[in-house]
């Protein structure tokens, strides 16, 4: 049995008021004697969302309650009406994040591609980048830093002074454990803001960093055997002769890993 929905050519009425919009769709089912048929058949050649409307709610009444069984017609309509925004519940979380990076200072590149010179052999500055006569200048790069937020609503209970004083004393500190997927060591955390929402609600936003640890760091023709994310390298340079170039260079003699913050639990975010 084939059961046919048509629109009405008098379809989709449509009222507005301020920035809600309502629209009402007809239809005729045509093919079955059976409500639930019917209701399965329209709602399967209906749209859920038509013209950036929600579907509300829809109707289906038979064209002569008298004579159903003969003439298997039946009256429909949706009413589709502009989304609506519900309010966050306590409970409910909110995210987004930013790949753009950070900016770092370096003094090493990972490898010199060419060196070149107007006669003779360039000097061969180990990877030392912009070499004075006194110095190693570098240079300014992005960095592969992961910016994330979360947005979490919880209850007037749960925000105490304490709590507060918690998100206090974590700003600033990394993470000691593994965190939201990433490991110990790679994690900031940058600080919350938050305000109340009524009278038992907090609306509280957490702000975040990564940065990747690192592994087998090359350095000149020193190896750095690891690195966390948040932790500093830096390298000393000594004046060194580059026999070939007959000239002197700045040579990396040493790398240092240094911890610049503290790390702690993050458990006590409760998020």
């Amino acid at each position: 049995m084939t059961i046919a929905v048509t629109e009405r050519m008098t379809s989709r009425e449509l009222s507005v008021s301020g920035d809600k919009r309502t629209l009402k769709r007809h239809f005729i089912v045509d093919g079955t004697h059976d409500e639930t048929d019917a209701e399965t058949a329209l709602l399967n050649a209906i749209e859920a969302i038509y013209n950036g409307l929600v579907r509300d709610s829809y109707s289906i009444d038979p064209v002569n309650p008298d004579e159903i069984t003969e003439t298997g017609l039946w009256e429909a309509s949706a009413t589709y009406k502009s989304p609506t925004y519900a309010e966050p519940e306590t409970g409910d979380s909110a995210f987004s994040f930013d790949t753009g990076g950070g900016s770092q200072h370096i003094t090493q590149s990972l490898s010199t591609i060419g060196r070149y010179a107007a006669s003779g052999t360039a000097p061969d500055f180990k990877g030392a980048i912009n070499v004075t006569h006194d110095s190693v200048e570098g240079v300014d790069i992005i960095t592969p830093v992961y910016k994330f937020s979360e947005t979490h609503y919880l209850a007037d209970a749960t925000v105490t002074s304490s709590y507060k004083g918690t998100l206090f004393n974590l700003t600033g500190k990394v993470n000691s454990a593994v965190f939201k997927g990433f490991a110990g060591g790679e994690v900031l955390f940058e600080g919350a803001s938050g305000a109340k929402r009524g009278e038992d609600q907090w609306e509280i936003t957490f702000n975040f960093a990564a940065s990747p640890n690192r592994t087998n760091i090359a350095v000149g023709e020193i190896t750095v055997p690891a690195k966390k994310g948040w932790e500093y390298l830096w390298v000393q340079y000594e004046d060194d002769e580059d026999t070939s170039a007959k000239a002197l260079v700045k040579k990396p003699v040493a790398a240092y890993v240094e911890k610049v913050y503290e790390e702690a639990s993050f458990a006590g975010l409760g998020i």
